[in-house]
């Protein structure tokens, strides 16, 4: 559904961003095509569009050949236009990227790394802003934004291997902290989130309108999204899959009702590899294991792809999406096969479920994501409010938090 601007004055501010955000999601696109998409009239696109490639956001980008008439030149967001900066910090690893207008990375930053505490996060980020602009990957004149996305309750959560130090992230004003180090704005969500904002401008959403994005990392998250919009809920909670209670059927707790996040996440595979006595604890260890390393990893794929289908399940009957995704550091190559178990398992439910596929936006989704927020919200679009997302104290229930 198009969202038609207004052609007085007093709605200048407004149509031109009506018009910025139709070029980056309709690209490319002519004037003609423009007016109708935004309901306004030729002469008010062309006087608009004409500000906008002065501004150096947009530019011609060629002419489409085979109609009648001249041929039609068509626009393209200006890749020089604006930059932005997005950063990924989790329990086990930091990403850094430097986009350009249209999402192209043009600087990775990347640490390997578990349980980085604040001020060790700080230092290196500071040091990828001072390395992007010592390389001119960014113009700092252009720079929309520092993006962050960070895992609710990063300090709080109870994960394998957490050492106590790593509750210093409970209460840490991050926001504060990166504002001391950039002029720039700075744009706070969970990953989840930013992983589904990412999806949305770069992967599947272009495609897709409505889905329910499962984020894979070292513990699980989940978004969603709909008409290209993420819905967080009116306390922040929305998409929070890590918590969905599900009945365990392995092991001692084999009967008991435990959260979706206690089995299935990154950690959980690296725990259960140590326990048969293989060592891998990063992406790419996963990919170098040998032969029975592999079946192992196989296992654990298959018992997780049960629990994974009852969730896609329940998510489908409820949110009724196009589609789920499922992304994340996960090896593209293992949520390939994990995808094969749960379309497997839907299909011995014999339950009506939304489509499945491989997110885009893989490894560093989050990141990507992170880097889309001061961009959309320099375009326009319906991206997250610059304020961060707000979370509740661990420690209060969440029936509580949804009425806070």
């Amino acid at each position: 559904m198009n969202v038609l601007g207004s052609n007085t004055e007093q709605a200048a501010a407004q149509n031109r961003q009506l018009v910025l955000a139709a070029i980056h999601r309709g690209a490319p696109i002519s004037r003609t095509e423009l007016a109708e998409r935004c309901g306004l009239t030729k002469q008010a696109i062309a006087r608009i569009v004409d500000r906008l490639a002065d501004e150096g956001l947009v530019m011609e980008a060629r002419r489409r050949h085979g109609l009648r008439g001249q041929p039609a030149i068509e626009l393209e967001i200006d890749p020089e236009g604006m930059f932005s900066v997005g950063a990924n910090v989790d329990r086990d690893h930091l990403t850094i990227v430097a986009v350009d207008a249209t999402g192209t990375v043009r600087g990775r930053i990347h640490h390997e790394r578990r349980f980085m505490l604040p001020n060790e996060f700080m230092e290196l980020l500071e040091d990828a802003l001072s390395s992007f602009r010592r390389r001119r990957l960014v113009d700092e004149s252009r720079l929309s934004g520092i993006g962050l996305a960070i895992p609710d309750w990063l300090g709080e959560i109870s994960v394998i291997g957490r050492p106590d130090a790593y509750g210093k992230w409970t209460g840490f004003d991050i926001r504060r902290a990166v504002e001391g180090i950039t002029s720039h704005p700075v744009f706070i969500d969970n990953d989840a989130n930013a992983s589904a904002m990412g999806e949305i401008d770069y992967g599947l959403g272009t495609e897709i309108d409505s889905f329910f994005y499962i984020l894979a990392n070292a513990c699980l998250g989940g978004a969603l999204v709909i008409d290209g919009v993420r819905h967080k809920g009116a306390s922040g909670l929305n998409g929070e899959i890590g918590w969905l209670p599900v009945v365990s059927d392995d092991g001692p707790s084999a009967g008991q009702i435990q959260p979706l996040g206690e089995m299935f996440s990154l950690f959980l595979l690296y725990d259960w590899l140590d326990r048969h006595g293989v060592k891998a604890t990063t992406p790419a260890e996963l990919m170098a294991l040998d032969s029975r390393g592999r079946g192992l990893v196989s296992t654990w794929l298959k018992r997780a792809a049960v629990k994974i289908a009852e969730a896609v399940a329940h998510i489908g009957m409820i949110v009724d999406p196009e589609a789920v995704l499922i992304g994340g550091r996960f090896p593209v190559r293992l949520i390939d096969e994990l995808l094969i178990h749960v379309h497997q398992e839907l299909g011995r439910l014999g339950v009506p479920a939304p489509a499945l596929h491989r997110a885009a936006c893989s490894e560093d989704a989050a990141a990507l994501g992170a880097a889309a927020m001061p961009l959309a919200h320099r375009l326009g679009l319906p991206s997250a409010d610059p304020a961060q997302r707000t979370r509740v104290p661990l420690n209060q229930p969440l029936a509580e938090a949804a009425a806070t």
